[in-house]
This record gives C-alpha cells, sequence and structure tokens, in this order.
C-alpha cells in the first residue's frame, strides 16, 4: 500500500480504468501559496533578493523540499517554509509565485481552487500588507488569463491567514474584510496548533462573524478534538483545515467485512451532521504525523472511516512542494489504498464544491461544471 512517501508513479499516470485523473475536474481547497512554489523559482528568487538555500540546483533543492520530514511533527513539517517565504518578500517574487501558482493548478485540472497565505509573513522588505494582498491578487490573475488562453476555465480566491502564535488576527480579519469582492473569498487561522487554541483569537473571529465573512481554521492537525470544538465554537468555522482528528471522537465498536459500528462523540456527530468540511490532505497528514495514531501508511489513513460515516470528506495537497504531490496524485493514491472509483472522486469534488466559500449560485454552477466533466 503507498505509503505518505513520494510515489513512483507520474501523476499524470493515475487512471480509474481508462480515464486519466488528470483529465478530471478538480476542486482544491487547502492549498498553501508558500507551500507550493517550483524550485527552480525558489533558486531565482533567492539569488535576486541574496537568501542562502540548501542546494544549488532544482532537483536537489525540491529533494530537500521533500525530504527529512515523513513521520515527523507538524513542527518538523513547517520548518521548510523559510526558504519559501524568505523568497516572497517583494511585489516581483509575490505575483510570479501567485502566477505560476494558477497555472500549477490549472496543470493539475483544477477548474476552482482557494489559496491560503499570510500576509503578516511577506513584510520584512518594506511592502504593506494591502501591498501584498495587491500584489497576489495580480499573480493570480495573470495565473487565470494564462490558464485561459491555453483552454483551461479556472477561479482561484485567496484565504488570508493569520498566524495563531501571533497578535495579528484582528489586522488580518480587518484585513480580509476589506479586499471582500475583490479576490479575497475567506479568513483562516494557521501556523503552529498545539498550545495555540483559536479561542486566544476571539476578537477577531467575533469581528468576522459581525461582518458574515466565512471563515476555516486549521484544527484537528497538531492537536486533538479540544483545538477543533475551538475552531467550531471560538472560530465559528464553517471548515476545517484538516480536521483529521475528529475520528478521535469516534469509537469503533465492531468490524465485519466492509462494515464498520461506530459510536459517535458529541463533537463528532456535530461535524458530521452539520456537514461541517474537513479539509483532508492525506499524504501530509501522514507526513506530519497526523495520523500516528492510525498507522503510517495511506491505507491506514482514516479517511475512509469518516467518508463512509457520511463526513463531508474533501481531497487537498497541502503543499505541493513539501509533500512533492499534486491533486491528481493524492486522488490516485487514495483510489489504490480504498478501491475507489469514479463516483467516489466525484463525491469528492462535489463535497468540495458545496463548501467553497462562494455564493449559492456561483457553487451551482460548479457542481455543473463538476458533474458535466466526470459524465464526459
Amino acid at each position: 500500500m503507498a505509503s505518505g512517501k513520494k510515489d513512483t508513479v507520474a501523476s499524470d499516470d493515475f487512471r480509474i480504468g481508462r480515464t486519466k485523473i488528470a483529465d478530471l475536474p478538480k476542486v482544491s481547497l487547502h492549498d498553501h501559496l508558500d507551500g507550493g512554489l517550483r524550485p527552480q523559482t525558489v533558486l531565482e528568487l533567492a539569488d535576486e533578493v541574496g537568501l542562502d538555500l540548501p542546494a544549488d540546483d532544482a532537483k536537489s533543492l525540491e529533494a530537500w523540499f521533500s525530504d527529512h520530514i515523513d513521520g515527523g511533527s507538524l513542527e518538523d513539517y513547517l520548518e521548510k517554509f523559510d526558504a519559501t517565504v524568505g523568497v516572497m518578500q517583494t511585489r516581483e517574487g509575490l505575483v510570479r509565485v501567485a502566477r505560476e501558482f494558477v497555472e500549477d493548478l490549472a496543470a493539475d485540472g483544477v477548474v476552482y481552487g482557494e489559496v491560503r497565505w499570510a500576509p503578516e509573513q511577506h513584510l520584512t522588505r518594506g511592502l504593506s500588507l494591502d501591498e501584498v494582498v495587491d500584489a497576489v491578487q495580480e499573480g493570480i490573475e495573470e495565473g487565470e488569463d494564462a490558464a485561459d488562453a491555453r483552454g483551461h476555465d479556472i477561479r482561484v480566491g485567496q484565504l488570508l491567514a493569520a498566524m495563531r502564535h501571533t497578535d495579528n488576527s484582528r489586522d488580518i480579519a480587518e484585513l480580509a474584510v476589506a479586499w471582500r469582492g475583490r479576490g479575497v473569498v475567506g479568513f483562516d487561522l494557521a501556523g503552529a496548533e498545539d498550545g495555540f487554541l483559536p479561542s486566544r483569537h476571539r476578537a477577531a473571529f467575533d469581528y468576522l462573524a459581525e461582518q458574515f465573512f466565512p471563515t476555516t481554521v486549521h484544527a484537528g492537525e497538531g492537536a486533538g478534538l479540544a483545538s477543533i470544538r475551538s475552531a467550531l465554537i471560538d472560530g465559528r468555522a464553517l471548515r476545517l483545515g484538516h480536521g483529521v482528528r475528529i475520528a478521535n471522537d469516534l469509537d469503533v465498536v465492531s468490524r465485519e467485512d466492509e462494515e464498520v459500528q461506530v459510536t459517535f462523540g458529541d463533537l463528532a456527530r456535530w461535524v458530521r451532521d452539520r456537514e461541517i468540511t474537513l479539509e483532508l490532505s492525506p499524504t501530509s497528514n501522514l507526513q506530519s504525523g497526523a495520523v500516528t495514531a492510525w498507522g503510517d501508511t495511506m491505507d491506514a489513513h482514516p479517511f475512509d472511516l469518516l467518508y463512509q460515516l457520511d463526513f463531508s470528506v474533501t481531497v487537498n495537497v497541502d503543499n505541493r512542494l513539501m509533500s512533492a504531490t499534486t491533486l491528481t496524485r493524492e486522488l490516485g493514491l487514495l483510489a489504490q489504498a480504498f478501491e475507489y472509483d469514479l463516483d467516489d472522486l466525484e463525491a469528492f469534488q462535489l463535497n468540495a464544491a458545496a463548501g467553497a466559500f462562494l455564493p449559492v449560485e456561483e457553487r451551482e454552477e460548479l457542481i455543473e461544471i463538476i458533474s458535466d466533466g466526470f459524465q464526459r
């Protein structure tokens, strides 16, 4: 069975029967801008700003990013971001990274994506919060235009993230609301999770609720049920960033063949019954240690348990560079591990479309695009 390590099968070779997964329309909800750079871009931007890197060629640098993280902790996983954030401190760097990010989404078959990033981490060379958001939006629009010129229609919205270990969440919340309708579609709380409950940022979440602005919160990745509970109560989260440890609130009573009987805790039942979207990232979850309690291989990931119990599961990459993956690859590995067919993969995309931070009319259009694409 597949593990969290990079598979030897090329992403565009994953198939369900005769259908190439790469050709299917996809929705990406949990994809970090600073985790999706091209290695060659990191090298070139680092040279421009005088940043030292651990490798001087793209192949070696790619290996450095994707190595040394399997079976580690979330904190170990996050250490790699110093290099990518370091080259994203100028307007030119941000525009380029955002443009290429959208082009790479389109190449992966994504028709709607939300890119999350933390503006407060990109101010070391004199840019303001407004200027960094404007630069990323310019790059996104350039990437959408480039994809359209190649015959691929894609739309990408920004999720502005506040870092949970700093005190800037209210400023970022106000920034996100100020950019509503101009490219920003939601708010996120990110960073090292354990010891930093969303309740520390209640003032920001109160403001967002007053403004009717949607939130997703990283929870249930580096910490457990208390973090998820705080994300829902204090953060009013409509989606959970990862949320995989909600499975800790399920007590497996019996297993017989493919039938599993479980007892739900109150928190798990609430998440399932309210259809709170789980932004699961299987490979990343294995690499960051989020699913250690269940095992260290893809077939041990609780993704399938949550899916069979009717949680609103979605499939995401988290960080394309650090996890050496694509959305096509994630879907392919899940299909191999759990024998999913096209109907299953379509269900994951429909869940993501339903959870997208879009007006209901646009979600319905997205659902139609997905359904038509899978029928073809």
